[in-house]
């Protein structure tokens, strides 16, 4: 069977990786594909959420109790080392199937709980331990009492075709993938569609980049395909170095094999025959599943030289790269790869027309390309039905911050904020009220009380003055001090500033000055402090201003928008800083005033013992008093204090 002659992609797929004896050795792939695939199994199977979230969790203690048990027991089961779900909150999950019952997850299953789990579940039964739900399929026994997983309140608001396979299926297996139905979608590309068609399938489904720019994605392909040469590439960029945001990185980690989908199938489109997935050097388990799916892919014909005898060649390079936070603009992306200084260059030229070596060079990220193998499988048709009609598809979050629940999140475009705070979430903890969404570092871009409602929809945000970002979505509740959290932002981008252009290099490290200043009480004998606090703050908003209109790159350029936004969302917040001294939120150490209230103090010396500069006197069963002069405002005291007598002024 060729290319030429095919008529159904799977069955290709399938005689030509899973049962051609001379492109494996493994003879396990030659069972049913509903067991390759995970749906059926004959004896039981357990599998382990192991991506980074799942081990910070201590999953890998769980895996190594489970081990332990099934060895212990002479327990003939298979254990599998999973991806992702996206529920992070529910970390470490085990999912543990039966022959004949459908699959069923559990969460928190820390390492002193696998004996129970596994006693239990393994004779049939139910263990009293937060069940998240089950896998409900009609061919499988159900389990009695059992909630379907996609009824939980995290997962039923959500819209997961990118997030599909993640945390369901072996990550690095090439079997599994492609008894899911993966690489048909390539195939199908290169036996039957011109790369100028490629290009137009994806401008008709308007998928929108999601690396914060919403630029077309087909047509930027076009652009690189028209112009001519030897030599073209094509750049994955899996940076993530944006605080709070961590989604790419877990569907790498969860489902790196259609990341390799997206990318051979994008790299045929422009006429590449080669591509980078340029990538965090810190990211070790990523980078370690996904060389082991591109070797595993290539030693089954899927990457490499005349592919599948079809005469096209694609290679496919992992790139590892240093934290800079600059890489994830594509000029300085591309420099980093040819070993440069990772610097932004002018544009134009765009490097759709001279990037990597002078060459076309095409750059997406991540989430822009795991949408392409799913636009070529079903359509652009498909793909125009979802979301809103400015934004298509749907959007990966990461969703963080003091809420009920939190993790990668995958939402249907057109929800609003509101609903992915309360449903997707479950609403914020302890009664707290809401203060603010941030949505990136690099978009600087807050979502208050006034707009949120606003749809999760590019146009919809700019018409707002905000802008969708790369993915974080960090909800902040009243406790949260906006001035320190512009700081913040700030102190970030003057570390991560690469210096190439002055308003950047200098203009962040100004911003900052000023923002330590307003968030730092003056010593009482230098009062020209005061006069130094008021000037910065009267330069803050032109300064904020120039940086964002005169800086090269659109990094540069986002790196005031916190103070910006900050100044006109919560002025009355800045405004208390600067002119009582005072942080509202009790949250700025050097603007907190600790005083004990004597009538309510028992002298009991709980303080007194805790305080870490012995800043606090008194005797025991005597009203106590606090040194000021000594405090270090730690707030040691007014955490330990049972009695309410510990008053911030």
């Amino acid at each position: 069977m060729t290319l030429e002659t095919i008529h159904d992609v799977r069955d290709f797929l399938i005689r030509k990786v899973l049962l051609d004896p001379q492109r494996h050795k493994d003879p396990s792939l030659r069972k049913p594909l509903s067991y390759i695939a995970g749906e059926r199994v004959y004896k039981p199977r357990i599998y382990v959420g192991m991506a980074s979230c799942g081990r910070i969790a201590g999953a890998e203690k769980t895996h190594q109790a489970i081990k332990g048990y099934l060895n212990d027991n002479q327990t003939d089961a298979d254990l599998v080392e999973g991806g992702c779900v996206g529920f992070c909150a529910a970390e470490p999950i085990v999912d543990v199937q039966l022959p004949g019952k459908a699959r069923v997850s559990f969460g928190n299953v820390t390492a002193d709980k696998v004996q129970l789990l596994l006693d239990e579940v393994l004779n049939g039964n139910l263990p009293e331990m937060p069940v998240i739900g089950q896998y409900k399929d009609p061919i499988f026994q159900e389990w009695e009492g059992v909630e379907s997983i996609n009824e939980h309140p995290f997962f039923a608001s959500q819209q997961r075709i990118l997030l599909d396979h993640c945390g369901i299926l072996d990550p690095v297996s090439v079997a599994a993938y492609i008894a899911k139905g993966g690489y048909q979608a390539f195939v199908d590309t290169i036996s039957r569609h011109t790369p100028e068609q490629v290009c137009n399938l994806v401008e008709q489904s308007q998928l929108a980049g999601r690396g914060g720019g919403g630029y077309s994605a087909g047509r930027k392909w076009a652009t690189a395909l028209q112009y001519g040469g030897e030599q073209k590439y094509l750049v994955c960029n899996a940076v993530e170095s944006d605080p709070g945001s961590y989604m790419n990185r877990a569907i790498i980690e969860s489902n790196p094999h259609r990341l390799i989908e997206a990318v051979l199938i994008a790299s045929y489109a422009i006429g590449a025959g080669k591509a980078f997935i340029f990538i965090r050097k810190e990211f070790k388990l990523a980078i370690r599943r996904l060389n082991q799916a591109i070797e595993e892919a290539r030693e089954y014909g899927i990457i490499g030289h005349h592919i599948f005898d079809s005469g096209v060649n694609i290679d496919v390079v992992v790139k590892e790269g240093a934290r800079a936070f600059v890489c994830g603009e594509e000029t300085a992306l591309n420099n980093s790869i040819e070993g440069k200084r990772a610097m932004p260059a002018s544009k134009p030229p765009y490097p759709a027309e001279r990037g990597l070596w002078d060459k076309p060079t095409i750059v997406n990220n991540v989430e822009t390309l795991f949408n392409v193998p799913l636009i070529i499988k079903n359509g652009p048709e498909w793909f125009l039905k979802l979301g809103t009609e400015k934004s298509k598809g749907t959007k990966l979050f990461t969703l963080s911050g003091n809420m009920k629940y939190y993790g990668t999140v995958e939402v249907p475009m057109g929800i609003s904020f509101r609903d992915v705070i309360n449903q997707v979430g479950g609403g914020l903890k302890n009664d707290k009220a809401f203060k603010a969404i941030v949505l990136g570092i690099n978009s600087g871009s807050y979502i208050v009380e006034e707009t949120l409602d606003t749809q999760i929809d590019f146009e919809a945000l700019k018409n707002i003055g905000a802008a969708l970002g790369s993915g974080a979505f960090v909800v902040l509740d009243e406790e949260v001090c906006m001035v320190d959290m512009a700081k913040f932002f700030t102190a970030f981008f003057k570390k991560e500033s690469c210096g190439k252009c002055i308003p950047c290099r200098e203009g962040t490290a100004r911003m900052l000055e000023i923002m330590n200043q307003a968030t730092r009480r003056p010593s009482e004998d230098q009062s020209f402090q005061t006069l130094e606090r008021f000037k910065g703050v009267m330069q803050l908003k032109s300064l904020a201003g120039v940086i964002r209109d005169t800086s090269l790159c659109a990094l540069g350029k986002s790196s005031p928008m916190a103070i910006l936004n900050t100044l006109k969302f919560f002025k009355k917040e800045f405004d208390a800083h600067i002119f009582e001294r005072k942080c509202p939120a009790n949250h700025c150490t050097d603007l907190r005033i600790f005083v004990i209230d004597v009538e309510a103090c028992t002298g009991c010396t709980a303080c007194l013992k805790k305080c870490p500069v012995d800043a606090i006197i008194g005797s025991p069963r005597y009203p106590h008093f606090i040194v000021r002069e000594k405090c270090i405002a730690c707030g040691s005291c007014y955490d330990v204090c049972k009695f309410n007598a510990v008053l911030i002024k």
